[in-house]
C-alpha cells in the first residue's frame, strides 16, 4: 500500500528516534493510570473477588508493553543489544530475542502503515497511536503532564525532531 494517510505530514516532521519516545510515553501513561486505578478503595465493595487481582495482572501486561516500546526507543536512539541486556539481566542474545519480533513489527510499519479491515474499506493503522498521530500525541501527554505535574517541561518539547524539508519550488 503506497497510498498516503492522513497523518503523513505531522509525522515526516519527526524522527524515528521522537516517533518511539512518543509511543514510550503512551505507554507510561497507561501504566500510571492503570496504578493509579489500585489505589482507590472506595469501589472495593462493588468489586467481585479476585477483581483487583485483574488489575494488577493488567498492570503487567501494560508494563510489559512499556519495555518493549523502551527497547525499540533505546534502539533507535543507537543502543546496542548489549547495552539494553545489562538492563534486563540476562544476554544480549536473549534480549535481541525477546524483541526481534516487536522491533520488526515497528520497521514494517513504516513501509506499510496501515492495513485495510476485511471490508476493504477502513484503514487499520499498524503504528501504534502515537506514532501514526504524533501531532494528537504530544497534545494529549503534554495535557496529562500538565495535570500530572510532571516537570517544568512539557513532554513534545524534549523530542528531537526531524530536519525541515526543503521547498523544491525555491
Amino acid at each position: 500500500m503506497t497510498e498516503t494517510t492522513p497523518y503523513d505530514a505531522d509525522r515526516a516532521r519527526f524522527t524515528r528516534q521522537a516517533l518511539a519516545r512518543l509511543v514510550l510515553c503512551d505507554h507510561a501513561v497507561d501504566v500510571a493510570d492503570g496504578a493509579a486505578a489500585l489505589v482507590a478503595t472506595e469501589n472495593d465493595p462493588d468489586t467481585g473477588p479476585g477483581g483487583r487481582v485483574s488489575q494488577a495482572n493488567q498492570l503487567i501486561e501494560l508494563a510489559e508493553r512499556a519495555l518493549a516500546s523502551a527497547v525499540i526507543y533505546e534502539r533507535e536512539r543507537g543502543a546496542s543489544w548489549r547495552e539494553i541486556a545489562q538492563y534486563l539481566g540476562i544476554d544480549p542474545s536473549e534480549a535481541e530475542g525477546r524483541f526481534a519480533a516487536n522491533l520488526g513489527g515497528w520497521h514494517a510499519a513504516f513501509d506499510v502503515p496501515y492495513r485495510l479491515d476485511e471490508t476493504g474499506h477502513k484503514r487499520i493503522p499498524q503504528l501504534p497511536t502515537a506514532a501514526y498521530d504524533p501531532a494528537w500525541a504530544c497534545e494529549h501527554l503534554d495535557r496529562w503532564a500538565h495535570l500530572q505535574r510532571i516537570g517544568n517541561e512539557t513532554v513534545s518539547s524534549g523530542l528531537v525532531m526531524a530536519a525541515p524539508q526543503e521547498d523544491p519550488r525555491q
